[in-house]
């Protein structure tokens, strides 16, 4: 009898304490003891309406080790001085291997396509690190590899087949770069003192492209050419205070693409020829009616474009993308209103030249490419054409010579070609037959798409985690 009355003590016992639980559960209120957090209770900077973050761009900096160097040789900028991926110092480049590559140095950089530019012995890259979080311009020795200075700034950036894709621009005075998220930075290229920055999405409502900014920097008598797209589709910005000097208009709302912008005179009206995604346009450069759109055409408009618009011979301009895009020949024509831009002829890649990432080179009359994965027969193969009738193929690197999506420059008569999988490839810079002289596997890595840098005979080139240099003189 006792042991059943115990039994329902304990059972009135447990429902008591539970229905007291239930009760204080109902009644308890969680936020009493919390405040309301306000931009600037936690420490940090409050941020203007509409906006994620505050970037202070070029905040930080730091010097490793001094430098001097005997070498004068430049590549400033993306394709070179002249534009058109064509290194033209007379300095005896080797068209074979022998026993190996000269390799002089290697280093580890964030994962990315980010190319260099080379000033006098120093190359400069901007680089994503990853492990702090930073955009970061690196100066490295082109003889030693050794890293000379560094200037960085925090910024949240997202693995996306890649980070950082651009390729600076530098003078003896000024250093342009733009980030992954559409920072620009002008610093000095001697000392790496900050001159200025600006923030393109903040500033112009910039959409940052899928796969980052591809979209690389140029400079023309001390101006920065930029094309943020948003409220201006291009600006130009004095080097030296970072004022922006003109800006051009963008009433179609035109976006940013990777393409980037190429100068070009007609009929000696100078202009940038700028392929956007929306359009391509003609912007003058010069005179009274700097930043005027001078002409645009919207019928070659794919969403993605990554390779820049080659300028040809008398008003002729080549434009390709990928994806299926194909590629468009346009004639320019000047007549008593202005100017216009013809469509000559429009093409998908298994008919005729077409790119998906590279930029063609155009030589001695010759339009040159490596044609992409959705060109039939004759897919990532190095090809020739007139570019005048660039559907008709003149002659191809052949089904046993398939490149990939990496870089190809021209150098002391020859072609040298990266493939994806590091693979660098020599060839005669022929315009009548491919003529392959050598290829060897440099890079054990993968996704080698960064542009080549070539100077001095030094030859810079990476995949998407290392850059290294080759000694590529034959005379040593």
């Amino acid at each position: 009898m006792l042991k059943i009355r115990i039994e329902i003590s304990v059972i009135f016992l447990t429902l008591l304490t539970s229905v007291i639980v239930f009760i204080y559960w109902l009644l308890y209120n969680p936020t009493e003891d919390l405040s309301v957090s306000l931009p600037g209770m936690d420490k940090r900077p409050a941020l203007a309406e509409g906006t994620l973050e505050h970037i202070k761009i070029g905040a930080s900096f730091m010097t490793y080790t001094s430098h001097t160097s005997d070498l004068q040789g430049k590549w400033t900028r993306f394709r070179g001085a002249d534009f058109d991926n064509i290194n033209k110092e007379k300095i005896p480049l080797i068209d074979h291997f022998g026993d190996g590559p000269d390799i002089r140095w290697e280093i580890e950089l964030g994962e990315g396509h980010a190319a260099p530019v080379i000033y006098n012995g120093k190359a400069y890259l901007l680089d994503y690190v990853e492990e702090r979080n930073t955009d970061a311009l690196r100066c490295f020795s082109i003889e030693t590899g050794e890293e000379l200075w560094s200037r960085w700034y925090f910024v949240k950036v997202k693995r996306n087949h890649g980070m950082s894709r651009t390729v600076p621009a530098i003078t003896d005075k000024y250093l342009i770069t733009i980030g992954p998220r559409c920072h620009v930075m002008c610093v000095n290229p001697d000392t790496g003192d900050l001159l200025w920055g600006k923030d393109l999405v903040k500033e112009y409502g910039t959409e940052i492209p899928f796969w980052y900014t591809g979209q690389c920097p140029i400079i023309v008598d001390d101006v920065a050419i930029l094309a943020p797209g948003g409220s201006s589709l291009i600006i130009g910005v004095d080097c030296a205070t970072g004022n922006v000097l003109w800006e051009t208009p963008n009433p179609d709302g035109w976006q940013m693409s990777h393409s980037s912008i190429m100068p070009m005179t007609f009929e000696g009206k100078k202009m940038y020829v700028y392929i956007a995604v929306g359009g391509i346009c003609g912007i003058s450069a010069e005179g009274d009616d700097i930043g005027k759109i001078l002409w645009k055409s919207t019928e070659f408009s794919p969403n993605v474009i990554a390779p820049s618009p080659v300028i040809l011979e008398n008003g002729r301009i080549f434009v390709t993308a990928g994806y299926g895009a194909g590629a468009a020949l346009f004639q320019l024509v000047q007549n008593s209103e202005g100017y216009s831009a013809e469509l000559v002829q429009t093409y998908k890649p298994k008919d005729g030249i077409a790119s998906e990432q590279q930029t063609p080179i155009y030589y001695q009359g010759r339009l040159f490419s490596i044609l992409p994965k959705d060109a039939a027969g004759m897919r990532n193969q190095f090809v020739c054409v007139d570019p005048y009738d660039p559907q008709n193929i003149l002659w191809t690197s052949g089904k046993a010579d398939r490149f990939g999506l990496g870089p190809y420059i021209i150098a002391d008569n020859k072609f040298f070609i990266l493939n994806d999988d590091g693979t660098l490839a020599i060839a005669k810079a022929d315009i009548n037959s491919f003529q392959l002289l050598d290829r060897r596997r440099i890079i054990e890595g993968q996704d080698a798409w960064g542009p080549f840098a070539l100077a001095d005979g030094y030859l810079l080139m990476r995949d998407s985690k290392k850059m290294l240099c080759i000694d590529m003189r034959a005379n040593k």
